[in-house]
């Protein structure tokens, strides 16, 4: 049966089509015979209880950017007549993104929001992996000055990093004779008003940072991404390499031991991050890969994410 599908994102003239992963999951529903409409998140409006957006339907092509997308005619829409809505909107992981989510938790079940919006609330990707001490290196979440400097000094190189960030945005590699640590520290007082995470250095991020996909809390591909030369970061915003990479016995464990958190809140599709033998991110809000995962010869993830959805619909 076709289902009627509201997708919730960044502005589509602005995506990469050949390397986004909800520009994917909408070829794959259109594909199905799904009905796609598609809005902007600050369209989005409550009103007596009822969530509504300004939602225009939308073909999607798989062609360069350009020639990737026609719209039809924008026009104000109750959301809850849909059957699923994709919140797939890139972070900040801000106040407005937190208030999306509450608007939508109105919508869920009844419209089944991929990943569920109080979900998505309560475990941001550099949180939820808190709760898995075991498999992290290790971790500091603070804006104690003091506290920082103590964990510099047991841990000697380190990694500095906004809470709520994507992308590879705001990480900062500080070796452990580098000077700018006090520096640094004020210019994330001034900057973000949360907590900072601080990590262990890893050296394993050399050979790579494998993004892990997890369809219904089980794991599916591996696209590692190794970082480019003089660079600390891995991430594809900033230049990493992408590869397709077979999951080790230690990722399968890790994957073993974080999917029935994943499955008890009915978080479809999500992303990890492992350096080595250690997890340091579950990325639940917009996941990102499966275009990249496909086109180095590993599975349609869309076409999975898709049965799990249409599964839980009926």
């Amino acid at each position: 049966m076709p289902l009627k599908i509201a997708v919730q994102m960044d502005p589509i003239a602005s995506i990469n089509p050949m390397g986004d992963s909800t520009f994917a999951m909408m070829l794959e529903a259109q594909g199905r015979g799904h009905r796609i409409d598609y809005y902007v998140p600050g369209t989005l409006a409550l009103r007596d209880n009822r969530v509504s957006a300004n939602v225009a339907p939308i073909t999607v092509f798989d062609k360069p950017k350009g020639e990737h997308f026609a719209l039809g005619a924008f026009a104000r829409a109750d959301l809850a007549d849909y059957d699923v809505l994709l919140m797939r909107q890139d972070p900040p992981f801000d106040m407005n993104y937190i208030t999306l989510t509450h608007m939508l938790e109105r919508l869920h079940p009844k419209t089944f929001v991929v990943n569920p919006p109080a979900a998505v609330r309560n475990a941001p990707e550099k949180i939820l992996v808190t709760e898995f001490p075991e498999l992290m290196p290790p971790t500091l979440v603070t804006r104690d000055r003091a506290l920082i400097h103590e964990f510099r000094r047991e841990h000697g190189n380190i990694i500095l990093k906004p809470l709520y960030g994507n992308g590879g945005a705001g990480v900062f590699f500080l070796q452990e004779g580098d000077q700018n640590l006090a520096s640094l520290i004020e210019l994330f007082e001034q900057s973000f008003r949360e907590p900072f995470m601080v990590q262990k250095y890893l050296p394993d991020v050399r050979k790579g940072d494998k993004r892990i996909i997890l369809v219904d809390g089980e794991p599916v591909a591996g696209l590692n991404r190794v970082p480019a030369e003089g660079e600390a970061r891995s991430n594809m915003h900033v230049g990493g390499r992408p590869e397709l990479s077979p999951l080790t016995k230690g990722e399968l464990e890790i994957c073993e031991r974080i999917g029935p958190a994943l499955k008890q809140r009915d978080m479809i599709f999500v992303g990890i991050d492992v350096i080595g033998d250690y997890l340091t991110e579950i990325n639940v809000t917009s996941p990102t890969g499966i275009r990249e995962i496909k086109r180095f010869g590993g599975p349609d993830i869309a076409v999975l994410i898709w049965d799990a959805i249409e599964k839980r619909v009926g």
